[in-house]
């Protein structure tokens, strides 16, 4: 069943959409600039590429968590949202401060913007990933606290799901630790020690479990199987995912100065983190395998199994690679970070985010449970460029780590970082093709919206004339 509020996702998607075709952009800038040191210097300088690529991957992921939010509570909840208002309001309000933002990255001094923005005032600028203006984490916190608000009324007059509450936990969790963006102690020691808390425990603790959640509403859609059966895996899963995820933080704090014994803590929980990773890829093919319908929408399909098995291999298999300390104390801040971080977020949250829009936008454009076969197919092709894609740019990138660890810090002769770097820029110039493709992919992904073709109500609809 359908609900009339469940269309205030839709312009969510949409800028979600919008957002990562920036980012992807401002990548590829980046990726050049890597080897054509003065690409669009001085208007876009490396570090603001930077700044926008990764502010762009955090704030999309949070359109793309709050538009899959606000279609699937309702439908969890048997009853339409509480405020759909408060939803389209703090939309455009969210819109206008990320804009405004960008904007401020693009054509201000980054010390500009903060004096007027008032940072003298309260500190917390500066800081990788939390470098938006203390204004506007205000204002985040505000948009995240009435988003959580309403959906927890939907929540608390409609169904209680397993699937809704434990998504509503992964979003408390996520405005609770973001406070930690206000905290910045002078000691450098305190400041990794908490900013850890934010980046670490949202990408590898409160994410997973919204990121499960949207899985589990997903597979529950498209696969008929028992209710029941998926929460009993979701259970297990979020529980093995905040158990290793929590201490595993400890994986951080090797070479920052923290007490030595986190070298163990992190060393052994951080090595576990990569089993709810698999176990999402065994519930993703046992709940399909165990299907009791043949969904019509084959591309949400394939979107929630490419999940589970690019999340497994880069938050799993990449992530293990290089967290045992032993081997940590080499690799930390190579190529190989880049690797594992550009791999495990695609893995997890990026092809998360496209399963629920590719699920839900044939419902929100009135087309019924699937898109035109044209599109599929086209959304299908997009999976594959993207994800192939994916796959040379963090190889790459773990050959040009590899080699850097051996050239810089490893050999008998460890040489000096630029003259590594000028000597693995063959692999800088692989993943800037490779960056390309991906990129074509996302194009061939927002072509499919537009593509035409009978849809699945269509059919029914003439089914129904004859």
């Amino acid at each position: 069943m359908q609900y009339a509020s469940q269309s205030v996702a839709k312009p969510y998607f949409i800028a979600a959409i919008g957002l990562f075709l920036v980012q992807i952009l401002f990548g590829l800038i980046m990726g050049l600039q890597y080897v054509v040191g003065d690409f669009l210097f001085p208007a876009i300088p490396f570090n603001v590429a930077r700044l926008v690529h990764t502010n762009a991957l955090i704030v999309w992921l949070l359109f793309g968590f709050m538009g899959a939010s606000y279609y699937l509570v309702p439908e969890e909840s048997e009853t339409e949202l509480h405020s759909p208002r408060l939803a389209i309001g703090l939309f455009w309000t969210f819109l206008g401060a990320v804009l405004l933002t960008v904007l401020g990255y693009l054509l201000l001094r980054y010390s500009t913007l903060a004096e007027i923005t008032g940072n003298h005032l309260w500190p917390t600028m500066g800081r990788e990933f939390l470098e938006q203006p203390t204004i506007i984490k205000a204002g985040l916190v505000v948009i995240i606290l009435g988003f959580i608000y309403n959906l927890a009324m939907t929540v608390l007059k409609g169904r209680k799901t397993v699937v809704s509450s434990v998504l509503l936990i992964g979003l408390v969790g996520l405005a609770g630790l973001f406070l930690f963006a206000f905290f910045n102690p002078a000691n450098l020691v305190l400041d990794k020690f908490y900013w850890w808390w934010v980046v670490h425990l949202w990408v590898e603790g409160v994410w997973e479990l919204i990121m499960a959640s949207i899985l589990a509403f997903v597979l529950i859609k498209i696969t008929g199987v028992d209710r029941e059966v998926i929460e009993k895996w979701l259970y297990v899963i979020i529980a093995v995912t905040l158990i290793t995820g929590i201490i595993g933080t400890g994986h951080h704090y090797f070479w920052i100065g923290a007490p030595d014994y986190w070298q163990w803590w992190g060393s052994i929980f951080s090595a576990l983190e990569p089993i709810p990773f698999f176990m999402m890829v065994v519930f993703a093919f046992n709940m399909v395998n165990r299907r009791r319908r043949d969904h019509p929408n084959q591309a949400a399909t394939l979107w929630a199994l490419g999940t589970a098995v690019m999340a497994f291999l880069g938050a799993g298999v990449w992530g293990f690679m290089h967290t045992l300390a032993p081997v940590n104390y080499y690799t930390h801040g190579t190529q190989i970070t880049a690797a594992h971080g550009h791999l495990a977020f695609f893995g997890a949250y990026v092809l998360v985010v496209l399963t629920m829009i590719s699920y839900a936008m044939p419902h929100l454009r009135g087309q019924g449970e699937a898109a035109s076969n044209r599109a599929q197919v086209l959304e299908m092709w997009s999976f594959w460029l993207m994800s192939v894609s994916m796959a040379f740019i963090v190889l790459f990138l773990t050959a040009a780590g590899i080699l850097q660890v051996w050239l810089q810090r490893y050999s008998a002769d460890p040489q000096p970082f630029m003259l590594v770097q000028d000597k693995i820029a063959l692999f800088y110039w692989a993943r800037e093709l490779a960056g390309v493709v991906f990129l074509t992919g996302a194009v061939v992904y927002v072509w499919s919206f537009f593509a035409k073709g009978a849809t699945v109500k269509d059919k029914a609809a003439a089914e129904a004339a004859a």
